[in-house]
């Protein structure tokens, strides 16, 4: 699912800015566009005021033609430099967006990222509480022998404690191998965190919120705690 989500993301990303940059090339040309048009029409303002100038003498020059040339001319002129200013401050909102947009995608990026690596680390969370209890059934048939009956008296005793411990041992090892480590935080300090307070009890010379007794081991994965450790705590 995150390999589908991932392309998807980036692909709609991409399409945004590269709209963005489409609209702002647009723009530009737009604008130099304008600036070209300006430049003639103030080109031409110019020669009719140096027309007029030159024409100032001659009693018999358009006087008033040219002068209602001259305030279409500078009709014209107030127009574009509106439009002008219109389009910049247009062009300056859209980099505004096109910034945005980049930021967004990043951080769209990222957030995808670290999901694809939470996934990747506790996809298995939940067969991992499962095997717990697998784990646990095994640890109490181990503690459940009696240790005086091992000795060759007993060969079968003996050759199955060694299985169950050596199956409990291998347990543990693809337990490390995935990031699964048990807590056992006897003589540590309550932590509501990682620790499920069963009981309380007076025990002398233990501090009080001190764990004297752990009735169920706690595991983590990768610094997730996915069962608290089951424990006594003393009193004040």
């Amino acid at each position: 699912m995150a390999s589908i989500v991932v392309p998807v993301a980036l692909r709609f990303t991409r399409i945004t800015i590269d709209s963005l940059h489409n609209i702002n090339k647009n723009i530009l040309f737009s604008r130099l566009s304008q600036r070209s048009y300006i430049s003639r029409r103030r080109q031409e303002y110019s020669t009719i005021i140096e027309e007029k100038k030159s024409d100032n003498g001659d009693p018999h020059s358009p006087l008033s033609e040219l002068t209602e040339t001259e305030k279409k001319l500078k009709s014209d002129l107030e127009l574009i430099n509106k439009e002008l200013t219109d389009l910049r401050s247009y062009k300056n909102e859209l980099e505004d967006k096109y910034k945005r947009a980049l930021a967004d995608g990043e951080n769209l990026r990222v957030r995808l990222m670290k999901q694809i690596d939470d996934a990747k680390l506790f996809g298995i969370q939940g067969f991992c509480k499962d095997l717990l209890e697998v784990a646990d059934v095994l640890g109490k048939a181990t503690e459940s022998v009696p240790k005086d009956e091992l000795n060759d008296k007993n060969p079968h005793l003996k050759t199955l404690y060694e299985g169950l411990k050596m199956t409990e041992a291998q347990m543990h090892k693809v337990f490390k191998k995935h990031g699964l480590v048990s807590l056992n935080p006897i003589n540590e300090k309550f932590d509501p965190n990682q620790h499920e307070a069963l009981f309380q009890q007076e025990v002398e010379g233990k501090e009080a919120g001190t764990i004297v007794v752990v009735s169920k081991l706690g595991y983590k994965l990768h610094q997730r705690v996915v069962r608290p450790a089951l424990v006594g705590v003393a009193k004040g």
